[in-house]
């Protein structure tokens, strides 16, 4: 067999006997997100019964595994026509396909059999491995170490640099969500964890204590599993108030502060902050009077408190009258342009 294209290949003559036995080709598929080996047990069924195993890529990394388990791999990348051939007889061949799935051979065998005057054999696409949940996660991470190394901006970059980009992020986020836009809010989401992978990947530099995106990914894990023990342990939550309960009874053995107001970051905008510390005192059970004062800032602060009580995101509740007013904005503009043009006319 050789490399020449297709089209340059006159048609496979059928052969006596090729109608009643045209053979089968397996096309095998596999995930560089599954270690190479982890084959399913269809596919090393179809490997082993193969009468000839082919793959193009001879650093394929699935050779060395097949290999080693005894199975032949020829180096060899077939033309539609030479790969029906190569089935006369009720032959299999399994061709181990490449990163990006052998389109040209695909579509030569449609060609193929399209034409109605081939006798085709069975073509069986078989994934051999498949993705789990979260795969593509690896991906991201195999970008960014090569975006950390190679670019001339990234490979510059410092927390503190960054630190402003996730409080943005974490807004457009937010923003999304209030629109109720999904197709924002996908990307908006893929923004917030490109901020995780970037901060995980310079930490991995420091000197002195470094950590990865497996530190970080391990370590929310566990934080998780603490906090659910109704799920991952003997204790009891039938309601959302017993699964809060449960979650700040276990954070506060975690974190032996001595405040309730101990973690909670003052940096927030102000209205975010006082909501926070008002809902700090409600589950603590505190009465805590409000502070009097002269300015906007103490109405502010009473405000904040009282939505937070009535079950109110101040902040969120601001952000949607905001809104309202930017739009009657607009309508103020487009009414002011539009009676100049009539002026204008006149």
């Amino acid at each position: 067999m050789n490399e020449s294209s297709a089209e340059a290949r006159p048609e496979p003559s059928p052969a006596p006997g090729r109608e009643a036995a045209p053979g089968r080709v397996v096309l095998l598929t596999t995930s560089h997100r599954v270690a190479p080996g982890l084959l399913s047990w269809p596919a090393w069924q179809a490997l082993r019964a193969a009468d000839a195993v082919l793959c193009a890529d001879g650093a394929h990394p699935q050779l060395p595994y097949l290999r080693e388990a005894g199975i032949a791999v020829a180096k060899e990348s077939p033309t539609a026509g030479e790969l029906v051939d190569a089935c006369a007889g009720g032959r299999t061949v399994v061709v181990v396909a490449t990163g990006e799935g052998e389109p040209e051979l695909t579509d030569g065998l449609a060609r193929l059999a399209g034409s109605g005057r081939v006798a085709m054999p069975e073509l069986e696409l078989l994934p051999a491995s498949y993705d789990l949940p979260g795969a593509r996660l690896l991906d991201l991470v195999q970008v960014m170490d090569r975006i950390r190394a190679e670019c001339p901006w990234s490979s510059r970059q410092t927390h503190e640099g960054l630190a402003k980009y996730g409080i943005e992020e974490a807004y457009e986020l937010v923003e999304a969500i209030e629109a109720g836009d999904r197709t924002e809010l996908r990307e908006e989401l893929g923004d917030v964890l490109l901020q995780v992978v970037f901060h995980s990947r310079i930490a991995e530099e420091h000197p002195e204590a470094p950590f990865s995106i497996d530190d970080v990914a391990g370590g929310i894990v566990a934080k998780l599993i603490r906090r659910h023990p109704h799920i991952f342990g003997d204790e009891q939550a039938e309601t959302p108030e017993d699964v809060r309960a449960q979650w700040l009874r276990v954070k506060a053995d975690e974190k032996r502060r001595t405040s309730v107001t101990d973690g909670v970051p003052l940096g927030q905008p102000g209205l975010a902050l006082a909501a926070k510390l008002a809902s700090r005192v409600r589950t603590a059970g505190l009465e805590v009077p409000l502070p009097r004062g002269e300015g906007i800032g103490y109405e502010l602060l009473a405000l904040a408190v009282r939505a937070e009580a009535d079950g109110v995101d101040p902040e969120a509740a601001l952000r949607a009258a905001a809104r309202v007013y930017r739009d009657a904005i607009k309508d103020s503009e487009a009414a002011r342009t539009a009676g100049g043009a009539e002026g204008d006319e006149g």
